[in-house]
């Protein structure tokens, strides 16, 4: 698939959450989410299986939190390469089995660290950290780089700037976490769409937008504040409704059915690409593929 072009004449589904689905799965914080595509590769391979089962046009490796810098927090940082090159590879197999003309994109989330002045990360070694994760999901097999989750425009910045050149001639997709505002919408650290739009694309990114924070009633008006900003595509992977406490459970509320009745609003604001994130399901998916291809 010649990704680009495929866009401007059709919108394309992204898969959904891959954390709530390892939950599901059994997983627990005690380790790094990432150690599964080692240890347990037949429960992250279902996963990406049924996704693809769904409709996606892509799937995302087990690797958002892959960086040396976030596993450094389970004792892992020296396996980076290893858990990345193992997660590209899983997910590659499993597309290879059940449609070989759809998309792995490698996954990459912010490191956790803090820049100045809220913190003493040096944006040059937050580099170093994204070259090496982008690096080794690229030695693995991935299509593209789908860094997601960002609140801080300058550590999005050196992630696409580490994923651009180790992607080579792969695209590079960034997204940013969003939340509505008095003043429209703004990340955690105040990034406007518009500044987003600005610096990513500068820095090299194909495909910018928005995932996580917000749900599928609020893409709509996120997306049209990046559209009047770029005719760059876009991306848009809202969560499945506002998340509840269950106990010790988060729990996210929305419908399948309900989150697909507003994927053509979302789309029509200008989104070029479509997905979840936290809380959805290959149900979600199932429903957004029959929602922008009906």
């Amino acid at each position: 698939m010649d990704l680009l072009s495929e866009l401007r004449t059709r919108t394309l589904v992204f898969d959904g959450a891959m954390g709530s689905m390892l939950i599901a799965a059994g997983y627990r914080p005690v380790e790094a989410p990432e150690t599964w595509n080692v240890s347990a590769p037949d429960k992250v391979a279902a996963i990406h299986r049924a996704y693809l089962q769904a409709g996606a046009d892509f799937i995302e490796t087990n690797s958002f939190g892959g960086s040396r810098a976030k596993l450094a927090a389970y004792g892992a940082a020296d396996r980076a390469v290893e858990l990345n090159t193992a997660g590209a590879r899983l997910a590659c197999a499993v597309r290879d089995e059940v449609a070989p003309d759809r998309l792995v994109a490698g996954d990459i989330g912010p490191s956790g660290r803090m820049l100045p002045p809220l913190g003493d990360a040096d944006p040059g070694e937050l580099r170093d950290v994204f070259a090496e994760q982008a690096a080794a999901l690229v030695a693995g097999g991935v299509d593209l780089i789908a860094m997601t989750t960002f609140f801080d425009i300058e550590e999005a910045r050196a992630a696409v700037l580490a994923a651009r050149e180790a992607a080579g001639s792969r695209p590079v997709f960034c997204s940013m976490a969003f939340k509505p505002s008095p003043r429209g919408y703004r990340t955690m650290m105040g990034v406007t769409p518009a500044q987003a739009a600005a610096a990513l694309l500068e820095a090299g990114a194909d495909v910018i937008g928005a995932n996580c924070e917000i749900t599928a009633d609020a893409m709509p008006a996120l997306i049209a504040e990046f559209r009047a900003a770029t005719a760059a595509p876009l991306i848009a992977q809202p969560n499945a409704g506002k998340p509840r406490l269950d106990g010790e459970q988060t729990v996210y509320e929305e419908t399948p059915a309900r989150f697909a009745e507003l994927a053509p609003a979302i789309v029509a604001a200008g989104a070029n690409v479509v997905g979840g994130c936290c809380g959805t399901t290959p149900a979600f998916v199932a429903a957004l593929v029959a929602a922008v291809r009906g």
